[in-house]
C-alpha cells in the first residue's frame, strides 16, 4: 500500500523537477549572456514567429538571413538616429577607423576613372619597401585585372588588406610608362593616427588637430604635447573642427590632463544604465596651461564631451560654431554570426548637467540628417543670434550661462564668410573639378614638385605658377564655362583651394592643415585670446550683458576640401 502511494507521486515530482530546471536555466541564460545577443523565444515574439511562418508557408524560397539583415536596420531606425546595425562583412571596416592600426599594404588611394591611384605611401611601410610610389596606377591584384566598374573602395580594401605577413602581388602602371610593373608586397601593421597635425603657430602657441577619438588618441596627445614642450610652447589650441568623435574614454583621458583634481568631466545615465561619473584625478600635467578649443557643426560625440568639460569647468575658451549635438551613448553588441549592433543605452551629460543631444523624432531620420542644412538656411552660420537653443539654461562653475538640447555653443562665434564666393566657385567645388585638376597637375608635375619638401616652399612655388588660369582652361574643357568677372572675384579662394589639394597630394595632411590655417580667423581669434590673457573664462559681471564676439571664416577648404581618400 505504501509502495503504491509512492508511485503516485513520482510523476508529480518529475514534473516539479522539470519546472525548476526551466526556471533555473532561464535565470542563468538571462543574467550571464553578456553582450552576445540571443533570440528569446516567447509567445509574444511576433518577429520570430513571422520568420518561421514565412520560411514554412511563403510561395517562394526565401533567404531568411537576408530578410533579417534588411529588417534589423529598419527596426533600429525607429529608436533613434544612432542605434545602428553593422553586417558581419562590415564590422572590421567600421572598427578600423578607431583602432590604432590595421593590417594592409600601407597606401592612401583614391579612385579616378575606374582606376586606383596611389595618393601617398606610408613612410617605411610595406608598399614603400616593395617599391610602390605615389602616382602609381594599380591595374591588377594577385594576377587578376582590377580596373573598370569592379573597382570600388570596398573591393579595393578587401583585396589589398589582409592578415599580417601575407603577400599580395600588385601590378601598377607608372607615369609616362606603358608596361605594367609588378611588386610583391608583404602586408604589415599600418599605424592609424587620429592626430593629423602638431606644430608651433608662433614662438609661444602650440597647435594640435585631432580628427577622431580612437584607441591611440590619448598616447598620441601625450607625444604631441611633449613635442610642443621641446619647442617651448606656453599656450595651446586644440582643433576639433569636423571631428565626428569615436570612443568616449580618450576624451575623458584628454580632459584629465587639463583639469585639477575631482572635477566632473562627464556622466552617463539611461533607463537601465545607472549614473556613472567620470572625474579628474589631479595628475594632469597641463592644468594651468592657457587653452583654446576650436569646434564647428562637424564636431560631435567625444569632441563635445571634451569641449563641454572644458567649458563647464571654466577651463578653456571655446571658439567656432555650435557643435553637432550628439549626446547618446552606444553599446556594441555582437550577434553569433559576427554582425553587431550599436544600441543606444544612455545619454551623456556635461558637468553642468546639460544633455547636448539635439532633438530628434524616432523614425524620422531624414529631418535629423537635414539639421545642418536647416541651421545654414536659418542663418546660424552667419549670426550667433540665430542659434535656436531648445534646452534649458545651465551654469558653469563661475556662473556663466550655457545651454543644453543641441550641441556646444562656443564662447567666441566664428561666422561663415561669403566674401569671394560666386556661383562659378561653387560649381567648381561641388562638381569635383578642382580635385580632379589638382590630382592631374600633381601627377603631371610630380618630378618637379618633389624638389619642395616643406609646405612654405611648395606654397611659394605654386603661387608663381598662375595655377588659377591653368585650372580655368582645364575646367572649360570639362564643361565649366569661363566667367571672367566671377573668376576674378573668387581668385583667392580658387588659388587656395587648388594649392591646398596639391600640397596634400605631394606632402601630407599635416602640411595641408598648416596651409589652410595660414589666414584662418578662428586661429587668429585664438591667438588674440592668448595675447589678452583671456583663455581662462572670467566670472560674469551682473551689470554687463553677455556680448557675442564674432569673427568670420570661409568654409571653402574645410567643407569642400576633402577628396575620398582610402587606406589599404
Amino acid at each position: 500500500m505504501n509502495i503504491n502511494k509512492s508511485n503516485r507521486f513520482i510523476p508529480f515530482m518529475m514534473a516539479l523537477c522539470v519546472v525548476i530546471g526551466i526556471v533555473i536555466g532561464t535565470f542563468y541564460a538571462n543574467h550571464f549572456s553578456g553582450n552576445r545577443l540571443n533570440i528569446i523565444n516567447s509567445g509574444s515574439n511576433r518577429l520570430t514567429n513571422l520568420l518561421h511562418v514565412i520560411d514554412d508557408k511563403y510561395v517562394d524560397k526565401v533567404n531568411l538571413d537576408s530578410l533579417a539583415e534588411a529588417a534589423i536596420p529598419k527596426i533600429l531606425a525607429e529608436l533613434d538616429p544612432h542605434s545602428v546595425y553593422i553586417s558581419a562583412k562590415d564590422v572590421q571596416a567600421a572598427n578600423d577607423d578607431l583602432k590604432g592600426s590595421f593590417s594592409g599594404v600601407g597606401i592612401e588611394f583614391t579612385i579616378r576613372e575606374d582606376t586606383i591611384r596611389v595618393q601617398n605611401v606610408i613612410s617605411n611601410g610595406p608598399a614603400e619597401r616593395a617599391g610602390i610610389i605615389a602616382g602609381d596606377k594599380i591595374v591588377s591584384v594577385d594576377g587578376k585585372p582590377f580596373v573598370g566598374k569592379i573597382v570600388t573602395n570596398q573591393e579595393a580594401q578587401y583585396r589589398l588588406k589582409g592578415p599580417k605577413g601575407t603577400k599580395v602581388k600588385i601590378g601598377v602602371i607608372r607615369y609616362k610608362q606603358k608596361n605594367v610593373k609588378y611588386f610583391t608586397v608583404t602586408r604589415g601593421e599600418i599605424p592609424q593616427k587620429s592626430i593629423s597635425a602638431t606644430y608651433m603657430l608662433d614662438d609661444k602657441t602650440g597647435y594640435i588637430r585631432i580628427k577622431n577619438f580612437g584607441e591611440t588618441t590619448y598616447p598620441e596627445l601625450l607625444i604631441s604635447l611633449a613635442q610642443l614642450s621641446q619647442s617651448g610652447f606656453q599656450s595651446l589650441i586644440i582643433d576639433l573642427r569636423d571631428n565626428t568623435g569615436g570612443y568616449m574614454n580618450p576624451a575623458v583621458q584628454m580632459a584629465n590632463e587639463f583639469l585639477p583634481k575631482n572635477k566632473l568631466i562627464v556622466y552617463t545615465q539611461g533607463r537601465k544604465s545607472p549614473r556613472q561619473e567620470y572625474r579628474s584625478d589631479g595628475r594632469g600635467n597641463y592644468q594651468n596651461l592657457p587653452l583654446v578649443v576650436l569646434i564647428n557643426e562637424g564636431s560631435a560625440s567625444a569632441s563635445e564631451i571634451f569641449a563641454g568639460a572644458m567649458q563647464d569647468n571654466d577651463r578653456a575658451t571655446i571658439i567656432g560654431r555650435r557643435s553637432f549635438g550628439k549626446g547618446l551613448v552606444q553599446l556594441p553588441m555582437e550577434f553569433p554570426d559576427g554582425s553587431m549592433i550599436r544600441l543606444t543605452v544612455a545619454r551623456y551629460y556635461t558637468p553642468s548637467g546639460r544633455c547636448i543631444q539635439k532633438p530628434y523624432t524616432a523614425g524620422d531620420d531624414k529631418n535629423y540628417e537635414q539639421d545642418i542644412i536647416a541651421r545654414y538656411q536659418h542663418g546660424e552660420f552667419f549670426s550667433q543670434d540665430s542659434i535656436k537653443h531648445t534646452g534649458p539654461a545651465y551654469y558653469t562653475g563661475l556662473g556663466r550661462t550655457v545651454y543644453g538640447g543641441g550641441g556646444i555653443t562656443p564662447d567666441i562665434f566664428i561666422a561663415e564668410d561669403t566674401l569671394g564666393v560666386t556661383s562659378y566657385y561653387k560649381e567648381a567645388s561641388i562638381s569635383g573639378l578642382i580635385l580632379q585638376f589638382a590630382f592631374n597637375y600633381t601627377d603631371n608635375n610630380r618630378q618637379k614638385l618633389n624638389n619642395y619638401k616643406e609646405m612654405s616652399e611648395l606654397s611659394d612655388y605654386l603661387v608663381s605658377q598662375n595655377i588659377v588660369e591653368k585650372f580655368v582652361v582645364y575646367a572649360e574643357k570639362h564643361g565649366l564655362k569661363r566667367r571672367n568677372i566671377m573668376i576674378r572675384k573668387s581668385h583667392k579662394l580658387l588659388e587656395r583651394y587648388i594649392n591646398s589639394r596639391i600640397i596634400y597630394n605631394m606632402l601630407d595632411e599635416a602640411a595641408w592643415t598648416e596651409y589652410i590655417n595660414l589666414d584662418d580667423p578662428a586661429i587668429e581669434s585664438a591667438i588674440n585670446v592668448f595675447k589678452n590673457n583671456a583663455a581662462f573664462p572670467q566670472k560674469p559681471q551682473k551689470e554687463n550683458k553677455k556680448k557675442n564676439t564674432t569673427a568670420y571664416v570661409s568654409r571653402d577648404l574645410r567643407e569642400h576640401g576633402h577628396i575620398k581618400i582610402y587606406h589599404a
